[in-house]
Parts: C-alpha cells; sequence; structure tokens
C-alpha cells in the first residue's frame, strides 16, 4: 500500500505532526501529486558525506522539476487552470531553492519519508492494540477497501486529465489536417494561373505542404501512442474496479448474508447494510462525470464504456420474515437496493413481488441458480 495513502488516513496528533513536515522548503501539494514518483526514487542510496554523489542529486531534482513540469502541463480546463500554475510555481522554487544544493533536497525529503513512514507504522500498532470498539467498527479489510477505492480515485483523475489533454490535442490536428485539405485545394486552381505567377506560389505551395504533411504524420503517430497508453490506463483501472467489485458483493455482502441467517436463528444481529451500500455506492459515483468520455476514437480502436454496470446482487431483502409462520398473523419483509440512491430508482419505484415457498422449492431454486453458473 502506497505510504502517502496511508498517510493521509492519519488523524489527531499524528495528522499535524504529519502536517508540519511540510512547508515553503517542501509544499505539501508536490508531495501529493508527485506521491508515486517520490516513493519510488532510491534517496536512502546517497550518501550525504560524499561529495562524488552531488551528481545523483543533482540528477534527482532535475528529474523532480521535470514531473512538476508534466503534472503541470496536464492539468487543462478551468478547473486545472489554478493547478497549472501553482505547480509550475512549485517547480520554479524548488529550483531555486536546490540548484546550488540539491544534496539538501535529497536530505529534506528522507527527512520527510522516514518520519512519515514512523507515524503510519505508530498509528497502525496503536489500531491494532486497541481492538474493541475499533476492531468493530473498522476491520483491516475494510481499511484496505476504503484506500482501495482512494487510489481508483487518484487513478480516475489523472486519467480524465490526460483524456483532456489528448483531445484538445487531436482538436489542433483535426484544424491543421483541415488545413492541408485547403493547400490541397489551392494546388489545384493554380492552373488557372499564369506560368510566372503559378510557378512562384507553386514553389510556396509545395514548402508549406511538405512541411505540414510531416508535421501531421509525426502528430498523428503519437496521438495513436496516447490512445493506447490510455486505453492501457483504463484497461488497468477496470481490472482494479473489478477486483474491489468481487472482494465487496462475493466476500463482503455474502457475510452479511450467512450473518444474517444465523441471526434469524438466535445469533447475534447482523448488523446495517450502510457501510456495504457505501461501497456499492461509489463506482456509481463517477459514472455520470466519465459518461461519454470514453478514448477517442482512433482507425484502429474503438471507443470502450469505462464504467461497470451496477450487478443484480445488490437487490438484497434487508428484513426476512419470521422462520415459523403463523396463521392470521401479518408478517413485514423489507428490500434495499444498494445502488438505488444513486441511479435514481425512486423517479420510477420498480414493483416487487414476494411469494412465499417451501425448503424444497427454495432448495430446487438454488440449485437450478448454481447450475447456470
Amino acid at each position: 500500500m502506497a505510504l502517502w495513502i496511508q498517510a493521509q488516513q492519519l488523524q489527531g496528533e499524528a495528522l499535524r505532526q504529519m502536517q508540519a513536515l511540510y512547508g515553503q522548503h517542501f509544499p505539501i501539494e508536490v508531495r501529493h501529486y508527485l506521491s508515486q514518483w517520490l516513493e519510488s526514487q532510491a534517496w536512502d542510496s546517497i550518501d550525504l558525506d560524499n561529495p562524488q554523489e552531488n551528481l545523483k542529486a543533482t540528477q534527482l531534482l532535475e528529474g523532480l522539476i521535470q514531473e512538476l513540469q508534466k503534472k503541470a502541463d496536464h492539468q487543462v480546463g478551468e478547473d486545472g487552470f489554478l493547478l497549472k500554475i501553482k505547480l509550475g510555481h512549485y517547480a520554479t522554487q524548488l529550483q531555486n531553492t536546490y540548484d546550488r544544493c540539491p544534496m539538501e533536497l535529497v536530505r529534506c525529503i528522507r527527512h520527510i519519508l522516514y518520519h512519515e513512514q514512523r507515524l503510519v507504522r505508530e498509528a497502525t500498532n496503536v489500531s491494532s492494540q486497541a481492538g474493541g470498539s475499533l476492531a468493530d467498527t473498522m476491520s483491516q479489510k475494510h481499511l484496505q477497501i476504503n484506500q482501495t477505492f482512494e487510489e481508483l480515485r487518484l487513478v480516475t483523475q489523472d486519467t480524465e486529465n490526460e483524456l483532456k489533454k489528448l483531445q484538445q490535442t487531436q482538436e489542433y490536428f483535426i484544424i491543421q489536417y483541415q488545413e492541408n485539405m485547403r493547400l490541397q485545394a489551392q494546388f489545384s486552381q493554380l492552373s488557372q494561373l499564369g506560368p510566372q505567377e503559378r510557378m512562384s506560389r507553386e514553389t510556396t505551395l509545395q514548402q508549406k505542404k511538405a512541411s505540414l504533411e510531416a508535421w501531421l504524420h509525426r502528430e498523428a503517430q503519437t496521438l495513436q501512442q496516447y490512445r493506447v497508453e490510455l486505453a492501457e490506463k483504463h484497461q488497468k483501472t477496470l481490472q482494479l474496479l473489478r477486483k474491489q467489485q468481487t472482494t465487496i458483493l462475493d466476500d463482503e455482502l455474502i457475510q452479511w448474508k450467512r450473518r444474517q441467517q444465523l441471526a434469524g436463528n438466535g445469533g447475534p444481529p447482523e448488523g446495517t447494510l450502510d457501510v456495504l451500500q457505501s461501497w456499492c455506492v461509489c463506482p456509481c459515483q463517477g459514472r455520470g462525470s466519465r459518461r461519454g468520455r470514453d478514448v477517442p476514437p482512433g482507425p484502429s480502436r474503438r471507443p470502450g464504456p469505462v464504467t461497470l454496470a451496477p450487478p443484480p446482487s445488490t437487490f438484497i431483502i434487508e428484513k426476512q420474515p419470521p422462520q415459523v409462520l403463523k396463521t392470521q398473523t401479518k408478517f413485514a419483509a423489507t428490500v434495499r437496493l444498494l445502488v438505488g440512491g444513486k441511479l435514481n430508482v425512486h423517479m420510477n419505484p420498480p414493483q416487487v413481488k414476494a411469494t412465499i415457498i417451501s425448503e424444497q422449492q427454495a432448495k430446487a431454486l438454488l440449485k437450478n441458480e448454481s447450475t447456470r453458473k
């Protein structure tokens, strides 16, 4: 699990200590937006007392500045304008601060990462020793599920920024392609001019057309590569989302149903569905923002959706009828669609029909269901 994702889970005094690690010498925004890059570098491999290691430190500083500028360039639209300016400012600030003393940058980041690891480790130890109510409300597995959703959110946000940049690049490509077609049309009209004027204009048009076609060829290859990389990122996001869906629906939800069965036979209460519902809703929260934002179509790649349809298994019998039914006695049962709120099911409420069946009929239904699988 990424250190920065764990550090964001800190609370109270530990969170204040973590925030105090940052300032003008190293802004916390840089830590946030370059978290993966920072944690993947070999900061500990540099000997701070060896002047010959200064070259490695300089390379790390240059890499940091390049990553910041790259991240700034990926910010597009109204939402990304201010962030683009801020990240560019941080790149200049860090360059001016550590250009003559890159070893100090290494020392600074090593200090930050060391204390972050210490704070996370201490918080984890306290959580494991606390037991009791904390273990009841948030198990380690539940924490991992929430952290995976945070990873999905960050990855999706980064992918959407890259998609916006790709769309803008493609729009500019189309404009230049239309300009090339206009030059081609001008070529066809040269025959109507006199020999001297035709020769003069033909040379100029040929130079423009050759330069533009060379640019179009290079840019077409770049766009195709961008599309392939973006499609691969979407595929990885889908794989992570499917894995998360399996964990929630095939593990956590099945365990809740089992606890419900035991509760009906005198066991402890099965607990509410609120946590499960919040997890089932998470993949749907981005449906509106990502709908229609597929990979732009290319000559060899068709666009495809990047979201998963909510599965029917989120339709749950929240409250089961009594195990023993008495004649002339009313009973109640409650059903819940865990993704219903986000999909606005209340705007067109579905009709739900309940049928009382015998144990033998229930076994037959389960047998048929397992056969279909």
